[in-house]
């Protein structure tokens, strides 16, 4: 075999389930960013109704369902967009997936894939996919350094990745300036902004605020209404690449079943109940941060995102995340599983009820109050 694909990141965690389970009351699982909170029940109730199950559904997504995406834009964002310039994808991970590949056909003089340093693991497992070199974008004061890029990487540059607010950091970059630095270099930039409704300080922001031309965002179900199993989400930007991808992509196969695409229009057509799950996740990073700043563990609120991005000294993020298990029964990923420039830190997501969250939390206060506290 030419290619062995490594293992899945999270695979690697059984060993810190093993010692967090040793609790009374069990582990408290806050590794993987999965969502834990109920959809809402309009969504459910319109999933129930099979509607259009019987046909194949459009790969681009049902004008209702493209609509239905385009209105929240509006409303979010202050974006106004063309149907030309917006699709659906089968989940936003699927597409991070495939993305590099897709776009080496249309510019096979190009073979690189700039991703950020300290990122989820998928853009650059998409070069490795596609075949392509994929090139590590480092961080200077939470935004992405595309000074620090070699000339050469610039030159082969395919596609430059961006996430704001970034998993796993929870930080907020300059998306005016990465959008503007794509430009000027000819270099696609596709900014994931699946978390851009957690956003905590200033407003919501897209890469489509500055522009439209050789730029697309990314965005999803999958966070906003707890609706990962879905799989349903949507890209826009501009017209000519969003044409390509829709093409390609419905050549592949690729759409998102049509009972879903129905119930996910009347998602994206509400935010009250986006809303809510913001002031749940604002709750629950306030519960567990202020417990482990109790037991020493420096973790800054993040600017967005519903993680805490942690670090202790003495400890790198393996052993932070095997000392989080011992004393509090949390299951957290190590900030390796990012890129290793995020080996010194670990990852908390705010997946599990507030009264699970709170257990954690009485675990760290109780050690930070016995005579073990260092």
């Amino acid at each position: 075999m030419s290619f062995v694909p490594p293992p899945y990141p999270y695979e690697r965690l059984e060993g810190l389930r093993e010692r967090a389970s040793r609790h009374e009351g069990g582990a408290i699982d806050c590794s993987i960013g999965t969502p834990v909170d109920a959809p809402p029940e309009f969504v459910i109730r319109e999933l129930g109704r099979a509607s259009g199950a019987r046909g194949y559904p459009p790969s681009a997504g049902t004008l209702r369902y493209r609509e239905a995406a385009a209105g929240w834009l509006s409303r979010r964002f202050g974006v106004e967009l063309a149907e030309s310039q917006l699709a659906a994808c089968v989940g936003t991970k699927e597409f991070v997936a495939s993305l590099a590949t897709y776009l080496h056909l249309r510019r096979d003089d190009r073979d690189t894939v700039l991703y950020p340093a300290i990122s989820y693991p998928t853009y650059a497992m998409g070069a490795t996919l596609a075949g392509l070199r994929a090139v590590e974008v480092p961080w200077r004061d939470g935004s992405l350094d595309l000074d620090a890029v070699a000339p050469e990487d610039v030159r082969r540059a395919l596609v430059l990745w961006s996430n704001s607010p970034s998993n796993p950091t929870g930080e907020l970059d300059d998306l005016g300036a990465v959008a503007r630095w794509g430009r000027e270099n000819d270099v696609l930039v596709a900014s994931d902004e699946c978390y851009a409704d957690f956003t905590w300080q200033d407003q919501p922001r897209s890469i489509l605020q500055h522009g439209l031309d050789n730029v697309i965002a990314v965005h999803s179900v999958s966070k906003r209404s707890n609706l990962a199993g879905v799989r349903a989400g949507f890209y826009a930007g501009d017209a000519d690449v969003v044409s390509y991808l829709r093409l390609v992509r419905q050549h592949a196969g690729l759409m998102v079943a049509a009972p879903v695409q129905s119930a996910v229009a009347l998602a994206y057509d509400d935010d009250e109940h986006v809303e809510l799950q913001r002031d749940t996740y604002y709750r629950r990073l306030q519960i567990l941060g202020d417990a482990l700043r109790a037991a020493g563990v420096h973790c800054p609120a993040p600017r967005g995102s519903f993680y805490l991005w942690c670090a202790r000294p003495g400890m790198d993020g393996w052993q932070l995340a095997g000392w989080l298990a011992e004393v509090a029964g949390l299951i957290v990923s190590p900030g390796e599983l990012y890129g290793s420039a995020g080996g010194d830190f670990a990852r908390v997501a705010m997946v599990q009820p507030d009264d699970r969250l709170e257990i954690a939390a009485q675990r760290l206060r109780d050690w930070a109050e016995s005579p073990h506290y260092d």
